[in-house]
C-alpha cells in the first residue's frame, strides 16, 4: 500500500478475534444467512504463538492532507460506500500503526482513511458475494482509487488475495463499533441484550437510504452524498471454504455469502447542487470517456453526480481517475454501481 511517509501513519496490528459483537442488524435487514467457516489465525515465525490481543488507542484525528487530497476523519455510523479494495501485508508486518498496535498480516484487519480507530465494518466482495466483519485500526490506503486496504488474511477470506483488488461495499456496523470504541477508551462496553441481538425490524424495508461524507467536500455546499439501495434477500445459503495461510493455527471466523448481480466501475468526477455546474464539468471532461449526469436526492436537495464510464477493469479506472484528477478534480473517486443503478446493501 503506497504511503507518503512512514512516520505519519505507522502500521498497526489488528486482532480479528478482538471483541466483535454478535449484533449484525444490517445483515439481518438484508435477509442474509451466515455460515461458520474454519479459518486460520496467527502464529509467529519460529512457532511462537501471537501475543495477547491488543486494543490500541481510540483515535479519530484532525483533517489531514496527502498529495493534495484532504481527508476528514469523523464518527459516521451511517457510513456506506462502494469502491475498490486492495490489501497489504509483508512490507508492514510487525510494524506499529496509528493507534499503537502492531500490524499482523495473518489476522483480519483493515485500514481506512477517515473512520475512527478502531471501528467495525462489514466488507462485501461484490464480485463473489463473500462478506466479512473487519476491524479497522489503521490509516490508508492513500493510493487514488482505493477505499479500504485489507490485511492479507482478510483479502484471502474475501477471495481477492491473488487478484490484488476487488469491487467492494464497505458498511459500518454501529453496535460493534460503539462497543470496540468504548473498550479502546477504557469505558464499559455498551450492553447488548439477547433480545437486541435477535431483533429484526417489524416491517423490513425494501429500500434503505444511506448517507456518507466524502473524503473531501466535492459539492459547493459540503453536504454528504446519499444513495437509495434495494435490499434483496438471498435465494440460497452457500457454504464457502478457505485454504489456510502457511504456518498458522486454527481459529473461528464467520464469512457471509450473498447473492450478487452485475456491477460496473465508474469514475465520479464531482457532485453539484446546481445542474449547470455538473453540465460544465461533464463538458470539460467529454473527451476523456463516455459520461453521464445522475440526479440524486439528499434529504430533500437534489445533487447531480458526474460519472465517467462504465469501465471494465480496475487498471482502466485507475488510469482514467488520474486523468480526471489532473484536470483539477482532486475529489474524484472510483465508485461501483450495480446493474439497477444503485449499490445493493447485500451486494450488487
Amino acid at each position: 500500500m503506497p504511503k507518503p511517509t512512514k512516520s505519519a501513519f505507522a502500521r498497526l496490528r489488528t486482532n480479528g478475534r478482538l471483541g466483535l459483537s454478535v449484533v449484525a442488524l444490517g445483515m439481518l435487514l438484508a435477509g442474509c444467512a451466515e455460515t461458520q467457516l474454519a479459518v486460520h489465525g496467527v502464529k509467529r515465525l519460529g512457532g511462537v504463538q501471537s501475543q495477547p490481543t491488543q486494543v490500541g488507542n481510540y483515535k479519530i484525528g484532525n483533517p489531514y492532507e496527502i498529495a493534495g487530497q484532504w481527508y476528514y476523519p469523523a464518527v459516521d455510523y451511517e457510513y456506506s460506500e462502494t469502491g475498490i479494495a486492495s490489501w497489504y501485508g509483508p512490507k508492514f508486518h510487525g510494524k506499529k500503526t496509528a493507534n499503537g498496535e502492531v500490524f499482523d498480516q495473518y489476522e483480519i484487519s483493515a485500514a481506512h482513511r477517515t473512520l475512527p480507530l478502531p471501528s467495525i465494518v462489514r466488507v462485501t466482495n461484490l464480485e463473489n458475494g463473500k462478506s466479512l466483519k473487519v476491524r479497522v485500526n489503521d490509516r490508508g490506503p492513500f493510493a487514488h482509487g482505493r477505499i479500504i486496504d485489507m490485511s492479507r488474511r482478510a483479502a484471502q477470506l474475501l477471495g481477492f488475495e491473488k487478484q490484488g483488488t476487488a469491487k467492494v461495499m464497505v458498511e459500518v456496523i454501529e453496535s460493534d463499533s460503539r462497543q470496540i470504541a468504548a473498550i479502546a477508551q477504557g469505558k464499559a462496553a455498551p450492553t447488548v441484550t439477547v433480545a437486541e441481538q435477535n431483533t429484526v425490524t417489524a416491517a423490513p424495508r425494501d429500500v434503505v437510504e444511506t448517507v456518507r461524507l466524502d473524503d473531501g467536500p466535492i459539492t459547493e455546499t459540503g453536504q454528504p452524498t446519499t444513495s437509495k439501495i434495494k435490499l434483496t434477500p438471498p435465494e440460497t445459503q452457500t457454504t464457502v471454504s478457505s485454504s489456510p495461510l502457511e504456518g498458522t493455527v486454527e481459529e473461528a471466523a464467520i464469512v457471509n455469502v450473498e447473492p450478487i448481480t452485475s456491477s460496473a466501475i465508474y469514475v465520479q468526477a464531482g457532485a453539484f447542487s446546481i445542474y449547470d455546474n455538473a453540465l460544465n464539468l461533464r463538458n470539460r471532461l467529454y473527451d476523456l470517456a463516455p459520461s453521464k449526469i445522475e440526479p440524486i436526492d439528499v434529504k430533500g436537495t437534489t445533487f447531480y453526480r458526474v460519472r465517467l464510464g462504465p469501465l471494465n477493469t480496475v487498471p482502466e479506472a485507475d488510469i482514467l481517475l488520474e486523468r480526471v484528477i489532473a484536470t483539477g478534480q482532486n475529489g474524484a473517486k472510483v465508485v461501483v454501481e450495480c446493474a439497477d443503478g444503485g449499490a445493493a446493501k447485500s451486494g450488487c
